[in-house]
């Protein structure tokens, strides 16, 4: 498929409201060509929008959805089914005009509906990121000659060239640059580099390495736009971020450690992406300064690895993560991944893991913990696990957006928040005072 098409931005740009206005106008189209039969029409149209909204509503309280929903995908849900049943009378009613604002009708609201459920949610930002495909152009590697010195106080001795851009690139790694998976069918990652990264003699930068959530893939757009946002602030410094496939593919989940049935995931993240960070990116090596972060499923597995391995990860950043891997579909993953084993799958939760280190193992680590208010799923575990790492030893920040769900939306100023907080460790700005 068209590369321009995969990456097209579908949340903030003016696609959703030209197809729901499309939409709109079919609807009016449909009830007054002719006016005939107008409240059986409407009557119709009302009675498919109301029982959409009914049975959404019962399916949430199943919890179908794994969580409450975004008030507005529900209402563009309703909204479109109701626009469909009317653009589908239309069709079948005479004169031809009508015929044809139905078929436009039906058409303007589905991709209103679908558009408009997805800007709800407000994650998947493109169609590639929706299909779980990579669409960006492959990345070229600076070379490795970052100009080195102490790290912790980067903010003070750096100063910008004139030349620096304005803003970070982001790329795909593949080819050439693609990092060996090994025992797992990870799907290309994608790459971050900041603007103090672009330049003839950039310093060495911390390492960011982020997961998306599931369904998903590694699409670095809410993270880089948040990377440019704290770049800008800070005369172009900000980590260099990689985002890595956890998943393999939107509908799988493999619970973020090693299995026979999904392959060597925690291999991949924990051993194979730093090492060809280290080999390739111009980057402190001092762990201190590298991040495990992740949102979602994501952040399930950045609490994981953050509570596993100190030593290869001096942070942690978890936005909006289960309290523990595979806490969606508890009985699924004991079968799929731990072969049965429920113990085994009770002690790699993060919480067992950090309360069975040993004193001092989190010393100089930070953990953050971000969550919405109003996100009654994955709240209470954030919560549980911000206690667990600050009962274990880890300096530990929180961050409630409230009124935030699940959403891109509780996203983006999760992260808004949580960089400037995790900055001072990274040597990106002053120790807070």
């Amino acid at each position: 498929m068209n590369r321009f098409l995969l990456s097209f931005e579908l949340i903030d740009s003016p696609v959703l409201a030209i197809c729901a206005a499309i939409a709109a106008l079919g609807v009016i189209a449909v009830l007054l060509l002719p006016r005939r039969r107008l409240l059986v029409s409407a009557a119709i149209a009302g009675a498919a929008g109301v029982a959409m909204f009914v049975v959404t509503k019962i399916l949430e309280s199943m919890d179908t959805f794994q969580g409450p929903l975004p008030e507005g995908a529900v209402w563009w849900a309703s909204g479109a089914v109701a626009a469909i049943a009317l653009g589908v009378f239309g069709i079948c009613r005479a004169p031809w005009l009508r015929r044809v604002a139905g078929v436009v009708t039906v058409l303007a609201a589905l991709l209103a509906g679908g558009l408009g459920v997805n800007a709800s949610y407000g994650v998947t930002h493109n169609l590639a990121a929706i299909l779980g495909v990579q669409a960006l152009d492959p990345a070229t590697l600076p070379a490795q000659d970052a100009a080195t010195g102490d790290p912790a106080t980067l903010y003070q001795t750096w100063t910008p060239p004139a030349d620096m851009p304005a803003k970070g690139s982001v790329s795909a790694l593949t080819g050439a640059t693609k990092i060996p998976t090994g025992q797992y069918a990870a799907r290309d990652a994608s790459l971050y580099l900041p603007p103090a990264a672009l330049v003839a003699n950039p310093p060495a930068l911390p390492l960011l390495v982020f997961m998306m959530g599931q369904p998903g893939s590694p699409d670095p757009t809410a993270l880089a736009k948040a990377l440019d946002a704290f770049a800008a602030a800070n005369n172009g410094l900000a980590p260099i971020a990689v985002v890595v496939d956890q998943l393999t593919a939107p509908d799988r989940d493999p619970a973020c450690v090693d299995s026979a049935k999904f392959g060597a995931v925690a291999t991949y993240i924990n051993q194979l992406v730093p090492q060809w960070a280290e080999k390739n990116l111009n980057i402190v090596t001092d762990h201190r300064y590298w991040t495990i972060g992740g949102f979602s499923n994501g952040g399930s597995c950045a609490a994981l690895y953050g509570s596993q391995h100190p030593d290869v990860w001096g942070q942690m950043l978890d936005v909006m993560g289960n309290e523990f891997p595979g806490s969606e579909h508890v009985g699924q993953t004991v079968s799929d991944v731990y072969n049965g084993n429920a113990a085994a799958f009770q002690a790699a939760k993060p919480s067992v893991i950090m309360a069975a280190a040993a004193p001092g193992t989190y010393t100089d680590h930070t953990a953050i913990f971000t969550w919405g208010s109003a996100d009654t799923v994955f709240g209470p575990g954030q919560l549980a696990n911000s206690q667990a790492a600050k009962a274990a030893g880890f300096t530990t920040l929180t961050f409630v957006v409230e009124g935030g769900g699940h959403t891109g939306e509780t996203l983006d100023a999760s992260l808004a928040w949580a960089l400037p907080a995790l900055a001072p460790a990274l040597g990106l700005a002053a120790p807070a005072s």
